[in-house]
């Protein structure tokens, strides 16, 4: 067991410990809500950007380990439950738990209503400090993803997640439609499929002018009268949002625009017939460096996923549209002559970069 050495004192939480199913464990402190955490541990190297991060459903159930080591230092803002929130992802924290190096028990920020530990009591998330998170990442980037559990016991291994549909899970429930508020025309309608869809996606739509009908994630938007398709971000195995897939392809066949982010760009490859895989240790970062394809010119991203297309079974008509710099996954793709793209990263941001948030503007030029 491994500690970093400015955590040797004893600290306020009692000792817990972060056990992977590989029989490694890292001891440290607790901190935030009582009792264990069961998920699949994934890291993220962003530095800023943790209320939007806890609160992105692409990390629902998963125990989320930070690489950077002061978290908590600026708090957290007050408006988690508010409809589309400006500085949370959803009305809910999704992480299973929290692994850091450092927490900031103060913080200081004009934004701050309340302290982070504070928060994740509120929501029942447990966490665990005085983590050696260079170890842990070390380890998860040479072993690859593995599930894990926060305990008060280090011993054994036998770590089971039950079965879930984790995008049931965080989809909404019944359709919902989100106004523009302007006059004049009738304003562009978008319908977006709700797999874990975080609230900047809506909002960057709503921004620009379109009008934005929310539906569940196995929702048939074929029966709508809508202008186009944006297929959302969110969590776990594209694999398993088979009905998702199957309207997807009628969506195609209808000649909808459509446009997919993240788990969407993994949703419309599999409608045209590609294949994706997971990755060893996934994207979770804000820095992601992508090439557009077909020139020189490089985006710096907002990523996170643990899935990507296997551009080598794209079907004729399709092409990969931006490229990984950092391992050559595939970021992105779309249709040579239809109004389809998807790409991997987050042009919404949030936290991050906002270097793509034109494509936003370039999927609603395909709406007639």
């Amino acid at each position: 067991m491994t500690r970093p050495s400015d955590c040797t004192e004893p600290r306020n939480g009692r000792p817990v410990f972060l056990v992977l199913e590989d029989g490694s464990a890292f001891s440290g402190f607790s901190f935030g809500a009582d009792g264990p955490a069961v998920g699949e541990v994934v890291f993220n190297t962003g530095m800023v950007g943790y209320p939007e991060s806890f609160t992105d459903p692409s990390y629902h159930g998963q125990i989320l380990a930070l690489t950077y080591p002061l978290i908590g230092n600026y708090g957290v803002p007050a408006d988690l439950e508010r409809d589309l929130s400006k500085n949370y992802e959803s009305a809910k924290i999704h992480i299973a738990g929290l692994v850091v190096s450092e927490y900031s028990a103060f913080h200081h920020h004009w934004t701050a209503e309340r302290s982070l530990v504070d928060l994740l009591i509120s929501q029942g998330i447990p966490g665990i400090e005085c983590v050696d998170t260079r170890a842990l990442t070390k380890r998860l980037r040479r072993e690859g993803t593995m599930r894990g559990r926060i305990t008060d016991n280090p011993s054994g291994a036998d770590i089971t997640i039950p079965s879930r549909h984790l995008v049931s899970e965080v989809s909404i429930l019944k359709p919902k439609v989100y106004e523009t508020g302007g006059s004049g025309r009738r304003p562009k309608r978008v319908a977006v499929v709700d797999c874990g869809c975080k609230n900047t996606i809506i909002r960057s739509l709503l921004k620009r002018g379109a009008e934005v009908v929310r539906v569940p994630w196995d929702f048939d938007v074929t029966t709508l009268d809508v202008n186009g398709v944006l297929y959302s971000n969110g969590p776990g195995d594209p694999q398993d949002c088979q009905a998702t897939v199957e309207i997807a392809r009628r969506v195609l066949e209808a000649g909808l625009p459509a446009f997919g982010i993240c788990l969407g760009n993994q949703i419309l490859a599999l409608a045209a017939e590609a294949k994706t895989y997971k990755l060893k240790f996934g994207h979770r970062s804000q820095n992601q460096p992508c090439r557009l394809e077909g020139s020189n010119r490089c985006f710096i991203t907002s990523q996170n996923h643990g899935y990507a297309v296997d551009g080598s079974t794209l079907s004729d008509g399709w092409e990969p549209w931006f490229t990984n710099l950092n391992d050559g996954t595939i970021e992105g793709i779309r249709h040579v002559t239809r109004p389809v793209m998807g790409v991997q990263f987050h042009p919404e941001a949030m936290p991050g970069p906002v270097d793509t948030a034109h494509l936003f503007d370039e999927f609603l030029s395909l709406l007639k």
